[in-house]
């Protein structure tokens, strides 16, 4: 006796249910990808299940013959100093032969393995579309003293790598093309050691560099300011060019003897970001004013580790170096001061020649109470490590940066007119054209002729980056192999 119309739409539907279970189950376990990208295997889980879990890369790749466009992406990370790895390259691959080799196609392990073939192209495709455009760390969450404008990828990104027709096309526009980026790939390429540095080890610092020039944190301005704090150095770059270019100092930092230039933690390889108190950050902000002939608010911390030492060896300390003392708005005299309790007390440095930020400072906001100011002690400049002050940045050639930034007219004249003075008093300034700054850490560039730069790592922060690299595999495998030997 034949089954009723109803057991066979129920028959039917359970068939129906049992193939979405295996179907789901089957990309469930294709899901499982390395422990740092379990946020793109939970979005991937939930985009495919949107879309009834179509094979769409998988049979768009294998029909259009593409996997070799990819596959030859994948192999050339090498040259962005990356682990090809990281991209499921040799997996891809495997995966690729068994499925070219393994007849016939309708087998349940056959099925898996498109699927996992389908999740593997998905990752990877959107770990090489954020490693090229976004870079593979976040510096923000790396770095303690990091306070730059920094882009990260949004989930628009992943959804488009499912609408690429032309892999090709689309890798090629992703490449970093920068100058310099391509002048670093370059230098990693051909392999080139200093005096101060082996080839090894410079191949390895340019790696480091290429993953910060793929941080979306650069300049957009046509006219910005930019220091270079392992350089010792500060630009003011109009139209692509450098105007103006001079030495600076920094504020001291943790690696200021340069005993490391590289992690080499044999346990975890792991080096946490813990600035000292004195080192300047790397910021983005907005040059807004200057003030001329400033007055010195001294901080606390220095007053308590600092003064306080100095006028316990002469008492005349204040007064000879134009520093006054306040407590509740009062000027109080040095003889009441009561050095336990240093926070209840505000110092003050009048202008002159005597004053610590000299004749002129450039102010951006920031919550790291930082800014570009000039120095009477000019000497500074002629060290070669420059990693000397309390975080500020000293710049060598004052007056032409302002001229740099005011340009040629009134303001101008009256700011140097001030400068000048014999009975130097306070005096505010605002730009008419508000200037970028950004304060950054570069160890290696190439310069305008071409010449590859590399310079030590006076904060550790290549130090830092190069440990988070290694612990994730991110740089290439001979790299993580010879670090480890």
């Amino acid at each position: 006796m034949g089954s009723v119309p109803g057991e066979r739409q129920t028959t039917s539907l359970k068939i129906v249910r049992l193939k979405e279970s295996l179907i789901s189950s089957a990309f469930q376990r294709a899901l499982e990808l390395k422990k740092e990208d379990v946020e793109t295997s939970g979005w991937l889980g939930r985009y495919y299940k949107d879309h009834d879990y179509q094979l769409i890369l998988q049979d768009r790749y294998f029909s259009e013959k593409q996997l070799e466009v990819l596959m030859t992406y994948l192999d050339s990370a090498v040259r962005h100093g990356l682990n090809p790895e990281i991209f499921y390259a040799a997996e891809i691959r495997n995966l690729w032969q068994k499925m070219e080799d393994v007849k016939p196609e309708n087998t349940r392990d056959a099925y898996r393995d498109k699927v996992r073939m389908e999740v593997l192209l998905a990752a990877s495709l959107i770990k090489y579309s954020r490693a090229m455009q976004y870079g593979m760390v976040k510096p923000d969450s790396l770095y303690a003293n990091y306070f730059v404008a920094t882009r990260s990828p949004d989930s628009s990104m992943a959804i488009k790598i499912f609408a690429i027709r032309d892999l090709k096309s689309y890798l090629d526009s992703i490449q970093p093309k920068s100058p310099q980026y391509l002048a670093l790939q370059k230098a990693l390429q051909m392999g080139a050691g200093t005096k101060v540095m082996s080839k090894a080890e410079a191949d390895l610092v340019i790696k480091i560099n290429l993953e910060r020039l793929r941080w979306k944190n650069k300049p957009a301005a046509i006219k910005y300011v930019s220091v270079n704090i392992p350089d010792f150095s500060l630009e003011v770059i109009d139209q692509g060019k450098v105007i103006i270019q001079m030495k600076v100092c920094v504020g001291e930092g943790r690696n200021k003897d340069y005993k490391n230039l590289l992690s080499n933690d044999p346990d975890t390889g792991l080096v946490r970001d813990q600035p000292i108190a004195r080192e300047t950050p790397q910021l983005s902000s907005i040059i807004h004013s200057v003030q001329v002939n400033p007055i010195w608010n001294i901080p606390a911390s220095i007053a308590r580790a600092e003064i306080a030492k100095y006028v316990a060896s002469d008492p005349d300390y204040l007064s000879d170096n134009d520093i006054d003392v306040y407590k509740d708005g009062k000027l109080v005299s040095a003889e009441v001061i009561d050095w336990e309790q240093v926070d209840h007390y505000s110092f003050k440095q009048r202008p002159g020649e005597q004053n610590s930020l000299g004749k002129i400072k450039f102010l951006f906001n920031n919550n790291s109470s930082v800014y570009l100011h000039d120095t009477p002690v000019k000497s500074a400049f002629k060290k070669t490590n420059r990693a000397i002050s309390h975080g500020c940045v000293r710049v060598e050639k004052p007056l032409e940066l302002a001229f740099a930034l005011f340009g040629k007219g009134k303001t101008y004249d009256q700011i140097k007119r001030a400068m000048e003075n014999a009975y130097p008093r306070a005096k505010n300034i605002s730009l008419p054209v508000k200037i970028p700054v950004y304060l950054n850490y570069l160890t290696a560039w190439a310069d305008v002729k071409g010449n590859l730069q590399l310079r030590k790592d006076v904060y550790g922060l290549d130090m830092v980056l190069y440990s988070y690299m290694k612990n994730h595999q991110l740089i290439p495998l001979e790299d993580l192999s010879s670090a480890n030997n």
